[in-house]
């Protein structure tokens, strides 16, 4: 057994109450794994089109309806288990969830009995024009899924349980029996009886594309028959519009518009900003004079920001997008027309489409159409920048292709590079950039669903990382109070622990991540020294933090997740107006004694911890003796005498 495996096991202090907040944490970092599930426990019979879309419509809908769910798990959760399984309460409950869901999908009904309701069709997702399915395996993943069509739906989920998320039967049966299966030890007889073939070394063959319903490739339905309901769709439109218009005749019937001017009217300000010859651009060293460098200060970049008819149309589907625009925002983010006209950044090409990126003082718009000169689509982005500064102002993103980003960068970043942050002593890559500070294509973390690496840019001494927004998060280390860019092995090898964490907070708006260590523990037993973390997200628009509290256990190798401990959302804990943080967690030894420990940051004097467990101790770290899934209470008072509570 080696050290990672033998030195630590956290456990929860005891069940507890999953909220809607944590479930859906842990649904939407696990969502591929929760939507596996599904596809894998769906009867085939309804074909792997309709499976796809089901599965993914189970795990959206596995939120609990209420404030507060049954206790499905533990209250802080644990790290991962040797299978690789998130031990996390969130997790549990919505795993439980979809389970129950794809098993009542797959039971027969009477012939004059209604369908229940995890039987209907799902509302959403729904794809029109194109049938969606996994891609192709080998002979073995054919094999295995003939094998699996052959089970009954109970049978075919104690085999998916057993190869993909639970290590021994007996946590099989108890799951299947929550679930509402009869009987548990039927089903796992039969999953018995599967004759699966060799696979992989490394993985299960249920964790192949064969079976990833979030990789899927698409092929068109039938075209002529499309083509019968698209002739009278548009003939009852049509119709529709003829009765509209009529209906719509006779003087004030759709309510007066009180003070405001006619619709033909023109607002001189609104004309402004649709006028390319008004567009203010920064001078080239605008930057090295202002107070606060940001979007403003910077130039206007790119070989067509002198292309007036460009201009006038990124201005226009701005002011007023038709139906085939495609618009996206970041929360909290206006996506209405400019107050006036605003300032140019960038006019050009890039990939296969012409970008123009615009600001108005409070937000950043990305237009972008086709290169091909084909003006009936594009696409408009929104972002708020409220007091961006030089380090939240580094980058803007200018294209995405194929998983890949470019970025065009800010005038006074005067290098730029890449890193992996699960590879904390890896040197960083050199990235180039061309005249106008548009760098080549970059890998982006927010494309695919693992975490074997997680790519940030380095430009200048500010560190960032793209979360699939226009502006890419700036990440730094250090207590709240003080927060400063990633600098040296020991934050870097920090963040390397916390990067995966990072999927929790993608499009979402997020302006910054700082990962606060806020204690180090000398475990009991001469087992080491455990650390603990603060992360904490936040946003442009001021709210939607979210606080990630994590214990990392000595011995664990680099790039390993950190355990989450304890989550809040909207907190303002581990932050400026908040700078400490008391967290807690049972843990293991190596002797198999159990221990109770509880760490807290910032100015803390003492913590004591009542209830199933009692003890305390001066200073901010506590370790006590405790029984497996005893239940405690933990204080803390800080050095003016203010008592506070955990994080949650």
């Amino acid at each position: 057994m080696n050290v990672e495996q033998q030195a630590t096991a956290l456990r929860p202090f005891a069940p507890a109450p999953v909220d809607v907040e944590q479930a859906e944490a842990a649904l939407i970092e696990h969502y591929p794994r929760l939507v596996r599930l599904g596809y894998l426990v769906l009867p085939p019979a309804l074909g792997r089109h309709r499976r796809v879309l089901t599965a993914h419509a189970l795990v959206q809908r596995a939120l609990p309806r209420n404030r507060s769910a049954a206790a499905s798990g533990p209250a802080v959760p644990s790290p991962r288990d040797a299978e690789g399984c998130p031990d996390d309460p969130g997790y549990a409950y919505v795993r439980q969830r979809v389970l129950r869901a794809a098993l009542r999908a797959g039971r027969p009904r009477g012939r004059w009995q209604l369908p229940r309701p995890g039987q209907l069709p799902p509302l959403l997702p729904q794809v029109w024009g194109l049938r969606l399915f996994p891609r192709s395996g080998g002979a073995d993943e054919l094999a295995l899924d003939q094998a699996l069509a052959a089970l009954s739906g109970p049978g075919r989920a104690a085999y998916v349980l057993r190869e993909l998320e639970l290590p021994t039967g007996r946590d099989v049966r108890e799951l299947l029996a929550a679930a509402g299966v009869g009987d548990p030890d039927a089903a796992l007889a039969e999953a018995d009886r599967v004759y699966a073939p060799a696979g992989s070394r490394d993985a299960s063959l249920l964790e192949s594309v064969e079976f990833d319903p979030c990789s899927l490739q698409a092929r068109p339905t039938d075209l002529m028959r499309r083509r019968q309901h698209t002739r009278a769709a548009l003939a009852a439109a049509a119709a529709a519009v003829v009765c509209g218009t009529l209906l719509g005749l006779p003087g004030e019937s759709w309510g007066p518009d009180g003070a405001a001017a006619p619709p033909y009217a023109q607002n001189a300000s609104a004309r402004q900003a649709l006028d390319p010859a008004r567009l203010a651009m920064a001078a080239d060293a605008a930057w090295k004079r202002a107070d606060r460098p940001g979007f403003a200060a910077w130039p206007a970049r790119g070989p067509r920001t002198g292309d007036r008819q460009l201009l006038r149309r990124a201005l226009a589907v701005w002011a007023r997008p038709g139906r085939s625009v495609q618009v996206t925002a970041t929360p909290g983010t206006a996506a209405g027309p400019a107050a006036g006209p605003p300032q140019l950044l960038y006019a050009g090409e890039v990939d296969s489409a012409v970008v123009v990126l615009l600001y108005d003082g409070l937000r950043v718009v990305r237009y972008a159409e086709a290169r091909s000169g084909d003006t009936r689509s594009a696409a408009l982005d929104f972002a708020r920048t409220d007091a961006a500064d030089t380090g939240t102002a580094t980058a803007l993103v200018v294209s995405r292709t194929d998983g890949n980003v470019r970025y065009l960068t800010a005038p006074w970043v005067d290098s730029a590079a890449v890193r992996d942050l699960l590879q904390p002593t890896g040197a960083a890559q050199p990235l180039h950039r061309d005249s106008d500070g548009l760098t080549d294509a970059v890998p982006s973390p927010a494309a695919t669903s693992d975490c074997h690496g997680w790519t940030a840019l380095q430009f200048g001494d500010h560190l960032v990382t793209d979360l699939g927004e226009l502006l890419p998060a700036r990440l730094t280390a250090g207590s709240p109070t003080a927060p400063h860019d990633v600098d040296g092995g020991k934050e870097r090898a920090g963040w390397a622990h916390t990067a995966c964490h990072l999927a929790s907070v993608r499009g979402q708006g997020v302006r910054s991540v700082n990962s606060w260590q806020f204690a180090t523990q000398v475990l009991p037993g001469a087992a080491g020294s455990a650390e603990w973390f603060c992360t904490r997200a936040e946003t442009w628009r001021g709210a939607g933090s979210r606080v990630l509290a994590q214990f990392q256990a000595p011995g664990t190798r680099a790039g390993a997740p950190g355990a989450v401990v304890a989550r809040a959302e909207d907190s303002p804990a581990c932050g400026a107006r908040e700078p400490h943080v008391l967290a807690g967690a049972l843990w293991k030894s190596a002797s198999g004694s159990w221990y109770a420990l509880a760490a807290g940051g910032g100015n803390v004097s003492s913590v004591a911890a009542s209830g199933g467990v009692s003890g305390s101790a001066l200073g901010p770290l506590l370790a006590v003796p405790a029984k497996p899934g005893a239940q405690a209470q933990l204080t803390a008072r800080l050095t003016d005498g203010t008592r506070i509570t955990p994080l949650r």
